[in-house]
């Protein structure tokens, strides 16, 4: 791979596509629950394809807004636009070309979820400066990364479903929960930069939260479980979701970074046995 092109491919973090994983999964069970069945295939396929955009989209933005910072930041400093291999500009144009592909995808969508779509972009561009002025910008994150579930329920059934809802509730929580383990990794940096995060809101308390919150995000679960009337196969997903979250817990418990991110990284798991239980109830029938 030649450098220009690594440059940019570093830039909208195609080389590290765990936060792809942790956006679609729930985007992908969004259809599913939405449908009530095995979604369209066209529309999964312009979810997946969305998916990987606006996550491309997400990073450059946050890349050039947080540039100065990034260069001061050891898991950051890197990144190709605070170590001089790209401009501004050229990120700049990066970002006017997924915004292009993206709003020739969403032409293929229903009215009510291009309004969705345009409101995804200031979200967007808003998380980034969240970790400037508010204490938890986690909570902003979840539903920045949490509105692709809103809009795969409005494409398939112009509306919001209450399963989906219950989703988006669950999906919010769970952001929070590890991106707090994603800023403790970050936190001693963070704190001489003077940037906000929810493992420095909660303090020692850090480990804690991420517990009540993986808790509140298994009894959610259970709750969109029992209001879609779901079986055991579900059941199964939820159960080893469960055991997935303990095991990050174990992780994070000796505060050793690299096992924190480790934790992180596992909940990519967590999102993929999920989106496994609600598929499960659904046998396809594949249309297109």
């Amino acid at each position: 791979m030649n450098e220009p092109f690594r440059a940019y491919w570093e830039l909208m973090r195609f080389d590290r596509p765990i936060g792809t994983f942790l956006l679609l999964w729930p985007t992908l069970t969004a259809l599913w629950l939405a449908s009530h069945d095995f979604p369209n295939l066209q529309m999964c396929a312009l979810f997946i394809v969305g998916t990987f955009i606006a996550r491309a989209m997400g990073c450059v933005m946050n890349d050039i807004l947080d540039r100065e910072f990034d260069q001061h930041v050891a898991r950051t400093k890197k990144r190709p636009l605070a170590d001089g291999r790209l401009t501004v500009i050229q990120a700049l144009i990066c970002m006017a070309v997924l915004i292009a592909l993206g709003g020739l995808l969403i032409l293929f969508l229903n009215d009510l979820t291009k309004f969705l779509a345009l409101l995804a972009i200031p979200l967007a561009c808003a998380y980034p400066l969240m970790k400037r002025v508010f204490p938890v910008p986690q909570v902003v994150l979840g539903f920045v990364f949490s509105w692709g579930i809103l809009m795969a329920s409005t494409a398939v059934v112009n509306h919001v479903t209450a399963e989906v809802w219950l989703l988006f509730l669950l999906s919010v929580l769970w952001i929070v929960a590890y991106d707090t383990q994603y800023a403790m990794v970050d936190r001693d940096d963070d704190l001489k930069l003077g940037l906000k995060s929810s493992a420095i809101f909660f303090g020692k308390f850090d480990i804690l939260a991420v517990v009540v919150l993986d808790i509140a995000v298994v009894m959610i679960a259970v709750l969109i479980g029992q209001v879609a009337g779901f079986r055991w196969l579900y059941w199964v997903g939820v159960l080893i979701a469960s055991g997935l979250f303990v095991y990050q817990w174990i992780l994070i418990f000796g505060r050793d970074r690299e096992k924190i991110f480790l934790a992180f990284k596992n909940n990519a798991w967590v999102g993929f046995v999920l989106f496994l239980g609600v598929v499960s109830e659904y046998p396809p029938n594949i249309h297109f």
